[in-house]
């Protein structure tokens, strides 16, 4: 019979299909349930990390299903190679944001997130590990490289027997040379944000007759928003729209944008909107804001965040500088001109934007993805991003329609819309995205829908801190009439691709900022799909989504 705690090793073939993507390895769950898939992944970061001996490691998830199991193999395979602290959630579940606060702020040696992000979950659906650093950010393209080169040469690994772990309530116990806390992250996180917003005013807002609606979508933000905006800010109950965490989240696609919430967006065009409408994702790093009648671009979001920084204690002090993704669009651009501050333009993912948060060059960051934060963290932070809209509310005394309004008058508006088109064959979009990259010089000076091509490039990023290279991240069509076309392939998938075309247009005449969205992108679309013989390379003819 086996001892409890003695470490054995295991033989195993390895895996070849293991490389993270942009945010940690995102496979189906049935992969991950393969006989020693996991395994093989959780034993390739231990041997390419070394780290040091009775090491803290930080882990948990957003709660989907496998999570549960997923910890017991890692911390299994944790106390074989040394490691004597493992600090996670109640449950098992930590929010990504609050995930990075604990490495931070227990100093450990880095923490193993348990998420797909905003992938839908259940057993047919995906799972997914990434690794993030002592410094609380995810882990550099250079680090993930060189984990998935050592799963391709796995075959054993180490791990002990450990009995199921208590995960259900908070408390520290102890299994053999192992420390296993259990903490209330909930709580953790709103201290947090105690120190950065007026908490006061904001109670005094809600407590005034206006209405906040915070989605959950059955992930993992259910009780930190209860935390936060219940119990702390003393909004009803019923402001949390399905708040408990569900290992399949319920059905939803945990993904807060219009079109896999469109319920919000109905919510908010009801005559019942309340002053603000709000959602997070799977594992509680994304935000959708949404006010009566519209909803807020994430790409004005994080401009306005800028604009009215000053308005909100943890940032009276000023911000050094900003950073958005190359595809955002550059509304944010616009507010730091305007402040003489730098605006750092990366390659989507949000690890590069954790160097310049590291190096005290960035204070506010981020994506059209729905992903926005601050250097209180080095992840993005859904509920922070719903508690600044919040904090702003309560200090103008205005709706966010005309706070939105306001900001156009001022910078002008950056017409923006993400078009996604969702491709079986791999093969199909790489070579769309070859062929057109190949061609960009020829495109220069070319006449496109009534304006001419000025620029065409392939983005490539020099990291100014520790002057790491990163090719081909996207190309770019800039117009002479003020127009920009992006086009890049997703890495958060985990099957065929998606190509996702980003359109800007800016306009900055007073009597133009009010034109719906859809007419005044229209012919911009349709230069985007014939510069990239979208339908001749995919048979699509319409975008699978347009956000």
């Amino acid at each position: 019979m086996r001892k409890l705690y003695e470490t054995r090793e295991i033989s195993c073939q390895p895996y070849l299909d293991q490389r993270p993507g942009t945010a940690g390895l995102r496979k189906k769950v049935t992969s991950f349930k393969q006989p020693h898939y996991l395994q093989t992944y959780i034993e390739a970061i231990f041997r390419t990390l070394r780290m040091p001996a009775d090491s803290s490691l930080i882990v948990g998830g957003d709660g989907r299903y496998f999570s549960l199991e997923a910890i017991q193999i890692i911390a299994e395979i944790a106390i074989a190679h040394g490691v004597r602290q493992i600090i996670t959630g109640i449950d098992g579940r930590l929010a990504t944001p609050a995930a990075s606060y604990l490495i931070r702020n227990r100093g450990a040696a880095g923490g193993l997130l348990l998420t797909a992000s905003h992938n839908p979950g259940g057993p047919d659906g995906d799972f997914g590990v990434k690794f993030n650093t002592a410094s609380g950010g995810q882990a550099p393209e250079s680090l993930t490289e060189a984990i998935y080169a050592n799963s391709r040469t796995i075959n054993r690994y180490s791990t002990c027997d450990l009995p199921d772990l208590p995960l259900s309530a908070t408390g520290t116990y102890q299994f053999g040379q192992l420390s296993l806390e259990v903490t209330d992250s909930a709580a953790d996180y709103a201290d947090q944000m105690e120190g950065l917003f007026n908490f006061e005013k904001m109670r005094d807002y809600l407590g005034s007759g206006h209405r906040l609606a915070f989605d959950a979508l059955h992930a993992v933000t259910g009780p930190y928003a209860r935390e936060v905006f219940c119990r702390r800010l003393g909004a009803p109950d019923d402001c949390i729209l399905h708040s408990e965490p569900l290992p399949d989240f319920g059905g939803f696609h945990p993904d807060p944008n219009p079109v896999d919430a469109a319920h919000l967006v109905d919510l908010a065009n009801s005559p019942q909107a309340p002053d603000l409408i709000a959602a997070s994702d799977g594992d509680g790093d994304r935000n959708m804001i949404l006010g009566p009648g519209l909803m807020v671009s994430p790409c004005d979001s994080v401009a306005i965040m800028l604009a009215h920084a000053s308005r909100v204690p943890g940032y009276t002090r000023g911000i050094a500088g900003v950073a958005r993704s190359m595809p955002t669009s550059r509304a944010l651009d616009q507010v730091a001109a305007s402040m003489d501050i730098p605006c750092f333009e990366t390659p989507t993912g949000w690890r590069f934007f954790c160097n310049l948060l590291e190096a005290g060059l960035i204070d506010l960051c981020g994506e059209e993805s729905f992903g926005t934060s601050s250097s209180h963290t080095r992840e993005k932070d859904g509920l922070w991003a719903v508690l600044f809209w919040l904090n702003l509310l309560a200090e103008l005394r205005q709706p966010v329609g005309d706070i939105v309004a306001d900001h156009w008058g001022r910078f002008g508006r950056h017409y923006y819309q993400r078009q996604d088109f969702f491709i079986e064959n791999l093969d199909a979009a790489q070579t769309l995205i070859n062929e057109l990259g190949a061609g960009l010089a020829g495109l220069i000076g070319q006449s496109v829908g009534g304006a001419t091509i000025t620029q065409a490039s392939d983005f490539c990023y020099e990291d100014p801190v520790d002057h790491s290279h990163s090719s081909h991240q996207g190309l770019s069509v800039e117009c002479s009439d003020d127009s920009r076309i992006v086009y890049r392939l997703s890495g958060t998938g985990t099957e065929g691709a998606t190509l996702r075309i980003y359109l800007e247009k800016y306009i900055n005449d007073a009597g133009k900022l009010a034109m719906p969205l859809g007419q005044t992108l229209a012919p911009l679309a349709d230069r985007a799909a014939a510069l990239a013989r979208i339908e001749h390379y995919t048979g699509l003819s319409r975008p699978t989504a347009a956000i």
